[in-house]
Parts: C-alpha cells; structure tokens; sequence
C-alpha cells in the first residue's frame, strides 16, 4: 500500500481533532448537569434562573483547557431544535413596503400600485428582482412618465433627481433594498442578542430578502413574535453624568450594603422592599431587618466603615466606567432586578431610566462588563425620534478617520439644535430598541441638521451605524413567512427516537456484514465504527447542527458505506476465485473497484450538495449529514478497511469472504435480464398510466411547505377520533382544514390556511386559540398543542419553484457525470430515463395511497429531500452497473458475445453487491420507519420506496434503454465494404 505512513498519519490527525472537537460537548454537558442539580430543589424541580445564573457565573470563566464556557458551548455539537426544542422563524422584509416608503406621496398614485401589485404577481414567472420588476410594470403602466418623477422626493435628494434616469433610480432603489434588509438583520441581532438565548442562530438567507433565525430552548412563542416583528425604534436621549447623581448612587451604597447586612444575619437575601426599608421611628424589636435599618439610621455619615461597606457594596456588583457604570455579564440579570425595586428608583431623579448597552466591553480575567446609561426621559419620551432622520451614510473626516453623517428634516434639524445647544460637552444617546447604540460626546450646537458621529470606529462599525440610523427612515417592518415551534418535550421524545432507531440501525448492519462475509465483516465493522466517530468529529468541528433527520443521514449513510465495502470485498473474491493469491488478491480487488466506488459515490454526492443548497430545516440537517458521511465512509472504506487487511496480510493471516451460510450465494447467476425487458417496460408504463390517472383525478396531498397554511400537532391525554375532530375544526376553521393522526392514536396533525395571509402580530394567537378552543370541544380528554409551523404564501411558491428546481438540477448534473465519465449518450440517456421513472412511480405511489396510510404521505420539502436522496442511491446503484458494463464491453472475451448477452453478464456479477447493499440499506430504513418517529415516517418511507424502485429501474430500466441505444448507435453506423483488410494507421490489419 503507497503512502501507508502518510495514511496512519492522517488517520491518527483526524482522530485527534475528532477527540478534541468531541471533548467540548462532553465537558458542555457536564457542566449543563450541575447546573440543573444546583437549581433542583427538594422537591425535584428546577428553578430556571437559579439554573442560569449558574451557567451565567462561568460564561466567561476559563473551564476547559483555557477555553471559557462561551467557547466551550459555542464548540460543542450542537442539537436542533427537534431534538431540544425551541422555534424557527423566518422573516421577510418587504421590498413593496420600502418603496412605498421612498414614494412618499406619489405611492397612492394609481400607477404606482399598479405596478406594485404587478411586480409581485410576477415573482413565479420571473428570476429578477423585485425592484427590476416594478420598474418594467410601471414602464407598461404609466409609459410617458419616468421612475425618477416617482422618486425625486426631498427625503432622497442628493440621490436622484428629476432628470435621472430610469437604471439610475433603480440603481438607487435596489441599494436602499439591500440596504434595508442589512438593517432589519442587524436589529433583529441585537434583539435576538437581547432575548437572552443560549447559541442562536440567525442568517441572512443568501439571494434572498430573508432572515433565519433558531432560538433553541425558547417556550414562549408570543414574546418572540413580538420581539421580531416590530418596526425597530430609534430614539436621540440626553445623558446624566456620574457627577451629577452622587447622591443616588450613595443612597444605591447605602441599600446594596443594608441588604448584605440582612442577608449575613438572616442567610437569605432580603427579597422584599420592607426588609430594605423598614420605618426606623418603629421601636427596634420589631425584627431583625428593622433592627438593622434602624442601626443603619443611627449611624452618621461620617462613620469611615460604613462609608466603605457602601463602597463595597456598590463595587461588588458595579463597575465605574467612563459614561458611568459597568456590570459584569454574569450580574445582568441580578443588577437589572435591584434597579427595577421601586426603592431603588426613588433614590434617582424621576426622569431617569437606566439602559444597557447593546454589547459589552472586556473588563480583567476576560470578564465582559456590560455599560449601563442613565438616560434622561421627559414623561418616559426621548427628546428625538428616528423618524427625523433622511438619510445617513459612513464616510471619512479630514484626517482620514471613519465617520458617519446624518441628515435630518426640517423638523429634525429644529429639535436638534436645541438638544445639542443644551448637550455641549455631554454625550447623546442613540438608541434603538431600548439598547444604546452609541453615545458621542457634543462638540457644539448644530443648527442645520447635518451631523457627523467621530470617533475610535472601524469601517464596519461606522456601516453599521449608519445603516441603524436609516431604520427610522423607511417603513419597512419584517413579516414572519414562515415558523415552526417544538415543544421540549417532543424534542426529548426525538432525541429517544433517534439514539434507539441509530443504535438498532447500526446493530442490525454490523451484525448483517458479519453473518454475509465472516472475519472480513468484523474489519468492515471496525471501519464502519470509525467512520461514525470520525463523522461525528468533523460535524462538531465544523459547528454542524445535529438534528433528527440528520441523525436519519447518519443511519443512513452508515447503511450506504457499506456499498463501498461490499464493493471492495465482491472485488477480492473474483480475484480469490481467479486464482490469485490473498496479498495479490487484496490489492487488486482495491485497485479494481475504485472506479466504481468513486463514480457512484460522487452522483450520490453531487446529489447531496444539490440538497444542502436547496433545502432548509430536515432537508438541509439531512444533507449535512450524508454529505459529511459519504466523505468519511469513503476515506474510511479505502484507507482504514485497507490498513487493517495489509495488517492481516503482515500478520501471515488468509480467511474468506464469505461465511458458511453466504458461501454460494449468487454464485453463477444466470438471470435473463435483458431478453425480458420489453415485459418490464409494459410493467413500468402500466404503473405510471395508474400513476398519472391519479394524477389527474386524485391529485397530491401537498404539505404546507408547498401550499402555505398552518399546522399544529396535538397530543390529547387519550384516543381521539381524527374524524370527529375534523368534523369540528371544519365549523371554527373552514372547509380546508385537514385533521391527520399523527405517531399515535392520541396525537393529530391540524393543518389549515386559517389567517394565513394576515401579517399582524396577533395573527397567530388567534389562530392557535381557534385550535385549543375547537380541541375543548372533545369531552373528557384533555389537549395540547406540541408543535406548530406557520408557511407564508410566499414562501410557499419559492420552496415550491426551489423543489423544482433542485430535481431539474440533479437530473442535469447526473447527466453530464455519465456523459464525461462513460462516454457514450446511451448511458447518460439510460440513467436519467430511469430516474424520472423512479420518480414518477414514486409520486403515483403517493397520490394513489394518500389518506389510506397511517402516516403523512404529503408531497412537501422533506418529500423532495427523499426523492433527491433516492435519486443519489439510484444513481450509485446505476453507475456501479454501468462501470461493470464498461468493463465487459471492452473486454478481449466478449468481442465474439451480442450485446445483450454482453449487458446480461454484467448485470449477473454485479447482482451480488446490488443485492447486499440493497438489503442493507432496506434494513435501516425499516428501522427508522418503526424507531424513528412520526416527524420523519413520512420521509423515510419515500426514501424506502426509493431504494425498491431504484434498484428495479437499474436491473430492468437503466441496463436494458443502454441495450436499446447502443444497439440503435450500432444499426446506424455505416457498414465498410472494402473488399480488401484495411491497415489503419498504426500498421495493424482489421477485417470489414
């Protein structure tokens, strides 16, 4: 074996990163444990804050090798949120909106809304955007006018002008477009920031005017619509400086220091404001907090150890900061619980409200201190509000360092004069969402609105904040198009499902590969184990989400990885039974069945790409996974299973490949699959004439991921009548709704278009009221809703183009793989001819038993992922056929055999790796159909049914069109008719 210390080299490097990227979940949810058994009182619950304010007092505390907790649960493989819990949001900013916005008053104009309405109904017909499109409907609507007379408003001056051109002005509009989305990402960051979520997620999703965002663990889905929906606002707030509240923060001393007297004396915090502020003209036996307020009364000001225990006090939970205090990260939540006592406001003048920063500074130790403001508020009101602002750009001052600018209107330019005329020498608060910004000290009064921000910024800090103070400019608020809510509980129930239905999958393949190849199985065993580890080590290296139907990808892929060990194995028992000895033999079998290793797994991987790319949710956590899985199985395939039988070799070791039971399986196969293949056509077509004729008079059950609407899952304490409930939800919903038993005879599917065209905050309340109140209606069984999902009309007609899409898409690049690997149209004809029949019957399939299954047989994203799925193991059974064909066509011994027989041969030697690897893969598909719960049934049946038909379609569909084909090629090729041999080129006679 070439390189074989390289190998072990590589090998043991993996391994190690494996082991170190591995390390961090396991000391993450060590850590996890202790702080649920330090919140877990003697009753057995657990107290949620105590739990946090554990984890909070080591977020930035070095636990691991160096690393802080942040780190270290940032580096831990992380679950999603089926297995945790938690919701997944997408949000839409609307262009339409926006343009509205830059319109003014010329958007009630009618050809404005014309175009508008135009621009969106276009969007399923069109690739360009939505700026692009309303400026080609407005051209049809109002011909004789220019975008510019739509445009050129003050609020854009120094933009466009009247006599811009129409590219200029849409120029102009897609940049405020972009622009505008760049905003709505970075609020909706600091609000997510804000929340208080442990390792969020949020993205903006590329080409797109969409965020994703995943808050694991969250269990209040009201607060978060409302946190995410709401237009941002952005205020101007005067400052109080340190100085001027002396007496307030001495008085704030004074009261951190009387509550840790109580709590020494008592053991316990005083919790109350009584404790804290106990009436000291009381006589002194009133108890001991009173004793203690009134010996803090007696004492004077004067008094050198009081004064330092305030100070203490004070210190212990604050930190001095230059715009004025600073608390550690870890204190938040207990500073901001003091500062809301009504006790402690009283100390303060009544204008004051205390704010944070909207992030933090790193103080010593790597501590990160959060600053907090003391804002000044009239009545609760800033004295300005963003909607002043016109325009703000990043831009450079005279000595080249970053700046931003800021326009305001007249209006704006009057409240900011007097504001910075009172504020010299004093900094202003931007604030945006009741977080500080920033807060630039005033130079001098300026009198025309025009200001520009100094000081130590980067480029990307002053972008950043220009862009925040645009977002009171444009009424562009964020719609929710999609969302979907997991209870904690149904997460822990999958994580169940999917450790039993792993541990049962990869038991049954490892045992299977024993049984069916003795000794060698147990190398393709350990091979099989180190490829789990080493893909479980490259997910959380690269900060892969582990999710339910990832772990579905895993089992799976283990299943395939045993193709390309049976592969190899198949190879050295030819070359066993050719006579060769075993060192001889293993190495040829290698070399051999490279080839074909390499070209099936590589149309199985470009077909995972394709998913990784379109998918999102199960899909995109399915493809992560066997993307990353096929890349392991085969460096695990040809380099460890190899490293282990050269030991063997080393070690003076020969054993067989087979087993007593296995020995004579598909031994001389003589199987007519050629001769036949018209009968297996007239099959096929029949099916898909049933198929289509479903098609046309039964239609699909199109999941919402395509048709938009609402769904919840509801679990009841006992059976339910899915009928009877659908007659109900009928009455309160409308005819649409679908009711659906789900994983059970006590759980449904709910699915309805209720409200769903509705972007209102309080859309989705109601709906989800309309299901609890239509579920009370059952008697004597007591219901709740375990999960939801929310798909927009919009994002439904997207997801639905991106299915098609990505089906075309792999077709076509299946098609051009063959065509550059084999050479010949024929194969490339065969296989996609085969794949679109595989996907027709599939389809009928599911058309033609919908409703008569005990599981979802929706057509939705994770029906598409299956069909890409069993489009790639179709593709891998195909091409390990086609490269056997290959072989025999240009073999010395089949010159003097037809075609058929030729292809019929081809298809017998491979039947043996066609039949274990099918049964393999079949076996874990079973075991997650029964093991791997409700949420992916559906999915794993399709991929099933995939399995069945592919392979079908490669013996009887794909092998027997490249017959057909080539025997056309050969029909039409001109016949020689010399009467002479012919000598080509290189001297060699042939005979015509």
């Amino acid at each position: 074996m070439a390189n074989k210390n390289g190998i072990i080299g590589l090998t043991i490097v993996i391994a190690l990163i494996s082991v170190y990227y591995l390390s961090f979940t396991f000391v993450s949810r060590n850590i996890k444990a202790k702080s649920v058994a330090y919140a877990t009182d003697a009753k057995g619950e657990v107290d949620l804050s105590k739990k946090q304010r554990y984890i909070d007092s080591l977020w930035r505390e070095d636990v691991y090798i160096g690393h802080t907790l942040q780190e270290v649960m940032e580096r831990e493989l992380n679950l999603g949120l089926d297995l945790q819990g938690g919701m997944h949001v997408v949000m839409e900013v609307a262009p339409a909106d926006i343009l509205k916005g830059m319109a003014g008053g010329n958007a009630r104009s009618v050809a404005f809304q014309n175009a508008l309405k135009k621009a969106g109904e276009n969007k399923a017909v069109s690739n360009s955007t939505f700026i692009n499109r309303f400026a080609a409907a407005y051209k049809e609507a109002a011909p004789n006018s220019s975008l510019a007379s739509i445009f050129a408003t003050s609020s854009n001056r120094g933009k466009i002008s009247s006599s811009s051109s129409d590219s200029d002005v849409i120029k102009m509009l897609n940049t405020e477009v972009n622009g505008s989305i760049d905003r709505a990402f970075q609020i909706t960051q600091a609000r997510i920031d804000k929340f208080g979520v442990t390792n969020p997620n949020i993205q903006r999703l590329p080409g797109q005017n969409r965020i994703l965002v995943e808050l694991p663990g969250v269990d209040n889905p009201e607060r978060v619509r409302r946190l995410l929906s709401g237009a941002a606002k952005l205020e101007f707030s005067e400052v109080y400086l340190t100085n001027e509240l002396a007496s307030g923060l001495d008085g704030l001393g004074k009261y951190l220091a009387k509550q840790e007297e109580i709590k020494k004396a008592t053991g316990k915090p005083a919790t109350t404001a009584a404790a804290a502020t106990t009436d000291t003209t009381k006589k002194t036996d009133g108890g001991l907090a009173a004793q203690l307020a009134q010996k803090s009364a007696d004492s004077t000001a004067t008094d050198s150890s009081a004064l330092a225990a305030q100070s203490a006090a004070l210190t212990n939970l604050f930190v001095p900061m230059p715009q004025g205090l600073g608390v550690f990260l870890k204190d938040t939540a207990r500073a901001s619980e003091i500062l809301r006592r009504p006790e402690v406001k009283s100390l303060f003048p009544a204008d004051l409200v205390f704010m944070w920063d909207r992030k933090g500074t790193e103080g010593v130790n790597n501590q990160l201190i959060l600053p907090l403001y003391f804002i000044k508020k009239q009545n609760g009101q800033a004295a300005m509000e963003g909607d002043v602002i016109v325009d703000a750009t990043h831009d450079y001052d005279e000595r080249g360092r970053p700046e931003v600018t800021m326009r305001m209107n007249g209006e704006g330019a009057r409240k900011w004069r007097t504001l910075t005329a009172r504020s010299v020498g004093r900094p202003v608060a931007i604030i945006i969402d009741n977080l500080v910004y920033t807060a630039p000290t005033v130079q001098g009064e300026i009198p025309n609105g025009n200001s520009s921000i100094t000081g130590s910024f980067t480029v990307e800090e002053t972008k950043d904040m220009s862009n925040v103070l645009k977002a009171g400019k444009l009424p562009a608020p964020t719609h929710i198009v999609e969302e979907a809510v997991v209870g904690s509980s149904l997460g822990a129930e999958a994580i169940n499902d999917g450790l039993i239905s792993s541990a049962v999958g990869l038991l049954i393949v490892l045992v299977f590969m024993v049984a069916y190849y003795s000794r060698a199985g147990w190398i393709a065993d350990i091979a099989l184990l180190i490829n789990l580890f080493f893909l479980l080590g490259v997910m959380a290296s690269l900060g892969a989400v582990l999710t339910l139907s990832g772990i579905a990808g895993i089992v799976l892929s283990i299943g395939m990885a045993v193709d390309a060990n049976v592969l190899i194995y198949e190879g050295i028992k030819v070359e066993l039974e050719n006579g060769k000895p075993f060192a001889q033999a293993v190495r040829d079998g290698f070399k051999h069945s490279l080839t074909a290793i390499i070209d099936s797994n590589v149309t199985t991987l470009l077909t995972g790409i394709i998913l990784y790319t379109f998918g999102t949710g199960l899909v995109l956590g399915f493809a992560t996974t066997l993307v990353l899985g096929l890349l392991t199985s085969l460096f695990c395939a040809i380099f460890i299973t190899r490293l282990f039988l050269e030991q063997q070799i080393k070690r003076g070791k020969v054993f067989n490949f087979y087993s007593g039971l296995t020995k004579n399986w598909f031994k001389d196969n003589d199987f007519d699959f050629v001769s036949q293949r018209r009968r297996f056509y007239i099959i096929s077509a029949i099916i898909i004439a049933i198929g289509v004729g479903s098609f046309i008079f039964k239609g699909f059950g199109l999941g919402i991921d395509f048709k938009g609407g609402r769904s919840y899952v509801v679990r009841f304490q006992e059976s339910v009548d899915a009928d009877k409930l659908r007659s109900i939800m009928d009455e309160d919903l409308g005819s649409t709704t679908e009711v659906k038993t789900f994983g059970g005879q006590d759980q449904v599917k709910i699915t309805t278009a209720y409200l769903i065209e509705e972007t209102s905050t309080d859309a989705d309340q109601k709906a989800e009221a309309k299901i609890l109140a239509g579920v009370k209606k059952i008697p004597n069984n007591p219901a709740k809703i375990v999960s939801s999902n929310k798909v927009g009309p919009t994002m439904a007609n997207d997801t639905l183009w991106s299915a098609v899409y990505a089906i075309l898409l792999a077709l076509a690049a299946n098609f051009i793989y063959i065509l550059i690997r084999f050479k010949r149209v024929a194969f490339s004809y065969g296989a996609v001819v085969s794949l679109g029949h595989d996907v027709i019957i599939i389809l009928a399939i599911f058309s033609l038993f919908n409703g008569w299954l005990p599981w979802s047989l929706d057509i939705d994203q994770a029906f598409i992922g299956a069909i890409l799925t069993m489009i790639g193991y179709s593709m891998n059974d195909t091409v390990v056929i086609y490269d056997r064909i290959r072989d025999y066509l240009a073999d010395d011994k089949s010159r003097n055999q037809s075609l058929p027989t030729v292809i019929n041969n081809a298809l017998n030697s491979t039947l043996s790796r066609t039949a274990v690897t099918g049964i393999s893969v079949i076996l874990v598909l079973i075991v997650l159909m029964i093991f791997g719960g409700a949420v992916i049934r559906g999915f794993t049946f399709c991929m099933l049914l995939g399995v069945i038909v592919g392979t079908y379609s490669s013996l009887f569909v794909a092998a027997p069109i490249v017959v057909d084909l080539l025997q056309r090629e050969k029909r039409k090729e001109p016949a020689l008719t010399v009467a002479e041999p012919v000598a080509p080129v290189g001297g060699k006679k042939i005979k015509a």
